[in-house]
């Protein structure tokens, strides 16, 4: 058989290289510097652009999309030319990814901190952005499956099974949670509300970090570790089961994000079942990505690529243990709105995605440019800092998560809550915080180290930009006969079908009837929709971010009842949140839970607060908001914002968007005036009147509901 001279395009891969290290480097600092601010408030040089609840946004934003995401595509590109035995199917499509791609994440760089967000976890772009991901997205999905059609290599390896049901997944999940009513070019509302707006974005949310973060670097292991290890994989059929339970059992996952909430109590338990069963097969890609090392362990202590590698594999293995566990609902109750998570989700971030991209640049670097890496010290420098900095990161954060938790939950013997005050929670664990900054400096001048140990590589070597190699093409022959598997993996398109029943099933179930059953939902009458002003103030209140650091939810828990509605007694009702588009539950507990936060203070109170935190809670390190009282809301949006709601079924009676701005200025005054009284004067149409307002109403209609009862 004559073989066929053909050339693998290296060129994209060095331009997604630049692109991992680069925004990984930028998206690190911006994390240190958002922790930082945890204890340090003033690190947000009295900027709006920069503070906490701005920045956080587009420090996973940039780690996922940017650092996670380029790594991706790395690896992606790398491997599936070489597995297929083919240059990519089309190297102006491969270009078009790769800048496309960049101007998205420079898109969310700028927005982000301007204020231009969604608020929705992992998903908080605007809906122009959102349009121009859903085009990259199909560039790349229609280069990978073109690269696969093209193919010499019959079967399809196992790291393409993965491949391709990240495009198909992470397309559904982007598709169906990006559905939104535009108001403006930078401002839209989405589709969904309360519980089912919850519902659809922890789909979304938990199984981002399944399909974006999990099975492309499951399959970025199942090529670079036999690589690197020179040993092959150590079971096909555990593969098989790897695969396919794991894509199946993953998408039903995404409740146990949201247990003790509004969620109906059925959905809640899926989220758990299914969580439980995942052990098993994230287990089964970790133990077959181990013992693939056996007969090589002798070199793990030597070979900086392969102790990246292992720690990777560990960290996911680890991560997700623990996250079955914590959707049980016993020790969810615990770690729940705690740094208990942040711990959790860092470890596979940092550990699983952030060594295995290490591992992975390490090993590619050297071979793209015919050289030896240039200092075998320096990268195992880089793993023993990387490595401590994940401890510095997580166990703090553990122990933070704990305290905060137990804390909260404590009551006297007299039957009081032990902390009353909130902040004694908070300043309790600053310790915890300085320390996990600690961790996020060695890991960053690890990456840095990482940064100069490549580029020194790169200098001593010469850029190979199409990789020449010879290959047989591949014979078609009939696809009957030998292990089932292997001819399904002759046939891309039934696979890909296949793959993406397997992961509609689970969200349809857990949807369909949450939107479709009213009895999900019960309303309440005493809910009304948000009055003019009230929208303006929750639109400043999604700007700032404020939901990355308090929720909306309180949770059916004596503690939580007692702390947050003590008057009523009442915790939140799936009813209070038919008019919420977006949701903003919230997933973290800095702040305390503001969902019964209306009537309890003044407005001269919520006034003084937001311009000085400090002065009036004594230990808060939330940032001051000065630019609230010099910037004016814009009344001319308020008609376009009433339209946009009544679309996605807000019932604001027809025409009212003429006459909002006359109820806008009835309530603006009584805010002003009342303000006034106790000599703080501000204009009517200021933002701090606005996001008052909004303030104010918050939990007062299930108040109202009580009194009305009575």
């Amino acid at each position: 058989m004559e073989l066929e001279k053909i050339s693998y395009d290296n060129k994209i891969v060095k331009a997604f290289i630049i692109a991992t290290v680069t925004f990984g480097i930028v998206g690190m600092t911006v994390g240190l510097l958002a922790a930082i601010q945890l204890f340090y408030p003033l690190w947000n040089f009295d900027l709006q652009y920069t503070t906490f609840g701005r920045i956080r946004p587009l420090h996973t934003n940039a780690i996922i999309f940017a650092f996670v995401g380029n790594a991706m595509f790395v690896g992606v590109y790398y491997s599936m030319q070489r597995l297929l035995k083919t240059r990519m199917f089309s190297d102006l499509l491969s270009w078009i990814h790769f800048w496309g791609w960049q101007l998205i994440i420079l898109a969310a760089a700028i927005s982000l901190p301007l204020g231009m967000t969604t608020s929705k976890e992992y998903a908080e772009l605007e809906w122009p952005i959102d349009i121009a991901i859903t085009v990259i997205w199909v560039v790349f999905g229609w280069n990978m499956i073109g690269t696969i059609l093209k193919r010499r290599e019959k079967h399809m390896y196992v790291a393409i099974w993965f491949y391709i049901a990240t495009f198909v997944t992470v397309a559904v999940l982007h598709i169906v949670n990006s559905f939104e009513i535009p108001v403006t070019f930078f401002k839209s509302y989405s589709w969904y509300a309360g519980v089912q707006d919850a519902l659809v974005q922890w789909w979304y949310g938990h199984n981002a970090v399944a399909f974006f973060l999990t099975t492309p670097f499951l399959g970025l292991m199942y090529y670079f570790l036999p690589k690197a290890a020179n040993r092959p994989v150590y079971s096909y059929r555990l593969s098989i089961v790897h695969f396919w339970s794991l894509i199946f059992i993953y998408i039903w996952a995404g409740p146990h994000h949201l247990l003790y909430t509004a969620l109906p109590d059925w959905a809640q338990s899926l989220g758990v079942v299914f969580s439980i069963m995942l052990i098993a097969p994230s287990w089964g890609g970790m133990l077959n990505g181990l013992l693939t090392l056996r007969g090589a362990w002798d070199r793990v202590r030597e070979d900086p690529v392969l102790k990246f590698m292992v720690v990777a594999v560990t960290a996911y293995g680890m991560a997700t243990l623990e996250g079955p566990l914590l959707s049980l609902k016993n020790v969810n109750a615990i770690a729940h709105f705690t740094d208990w998570i942040i711990a959790h989700v860092h470890v596979g971030g940092l550990g699983w995605n952030g060594f295995l991209t290490f591992g992975m640049l390490y090993w590619i670097i050297p071979r793209m440019w015919g050289t030896k890496l240039y200092s075998t010290k320096l990268a195992n420098l880089h793993f023993w800092i990387g490595t401590l900095g994940i401890m510095f990161y997580a166990l703090p954060l553990y122990i933070a998560g704990v305290v905060q938790s137990l804390m909260w939950k404590e009551f006297t013997a007299d039957g009081f809550l032990q902390y009353q005050n909130f902040l004694e929670t908070t300043t309790q664990i600053l310790p915890m915080y300085m320390l996990r900054a600690v961790g996020g400096t060695l890991y960053l001048t690890g990456v840095l180290i990482m940064t100069y140990n490549l580029i020194k590589t790169a200098y001593a070597g010469k850029f190979v930009a199409n990789e020449e190699a010879e290959v047989a093409p591949m014979v078609k022959t009939a696809s009957s006969g030998g292990h089932w598997h292997h001819v399904l993996e002759s046939k891309p398109i039934l696979f890909t079908s296949l793959a993406l029943v397997a992961i509609l099933i689970g969200g349809a179930i857990e949807m369909v009837p949450t939107f479709l059953i009213k009895s999900n939902i019960p309303t309440i009458a005493s809910v009304k929709p948000y009055t003019p002003l009230e929208l303006h103030g929750r639109d400043i209140y999604i700007r700032e971010g404020c939901v990355g650091c308090h929720s909306q939810m309180v949770r059916p828990f004596r503690s939580e009842v007692q702390r947050y509605d003590p008057t009523n007694g009442e915790y939140s009702k799936a009813g209070e949140y038919v008019y919420d588009h977006p949701f903003l539950w919230g997933s973290k507990r800095t702040g305390p839970d503001l969902q019964r936060i209306g009537a309890k203070y003044a407005d001269s109170w919520h006034y003084r607060h937001m311009l000085a935190p400090g002065d009036v809670s004594n230990g808060s390190i939330m940032p001051a908001y000065p630019w609230l009282y010099e910037q004016m809301i814009d009344k001319e949006l308020t008609a376009k914002m009433i339209s946009a709601l009544r679309t996605v079924g807000v019932p604001y009676e027809e025409g009212y968007e003429e006459k909002a701005n006359e109820d806008l200025d009835r309530q603006a005054s009584r805010i002003s005036e009342n303000l006034s009284m106790e000599g703080y004067d501000v204009v009517k149409e200021a933002e701090i009147v606005a996001l008052i307002a909004y303030l104010q109403r918050l939990g007062t209609d299930i108040k109202e509901s009580k009194v009305a009862e009575k």
